[in-house]
């Protein structure tokens, strides 16, 4: 199996949630939420683009998370990881239909 998709170990899951741990209140509900629905079946490549996502400022991450900006418009490359993508896809707000 690729290292990258094997599960991720109870302590390096431990870790990445103290790490997610963030300043603004909304941001902290998007990653509860994804830890909720994924964290069983967490992989060490999602791992890898939570961490990436994590890397940014409050603001950034909300507004990526919220749909206000995409990564190309943020300057931090650590919000275009082919694994931050895929992760930030997974928490994104649905849009909703009108």
């Amino acid at each position: 199996m690729n290292t990258m998709e094997e599960l991720l170990d109870e302590r390096a899951l431990s870790k990445l949630k103290w790490r997610c741990r963030r300043g603004l209140l909304e941001n902290d509900l998007f990653v509860e939420k994804f830890f909720l629905k994924y964290e069983s079946t967490l992989t060490v490549r999602l791992a890898k683009g939570l961490s990436d996502l994590m890397d940014l400022s409050d603001n950034d991450l909300l507004d990526l998370l919220l749909k206000r900006k995409e990564p190309g418009e943020i300057s931090d490359a650590s919000a275009s990881t082919p694994e931050a993508l895929e992760v930030l896809t997974m928490m994104r707000v649905p849009s909703l239909a009108r």
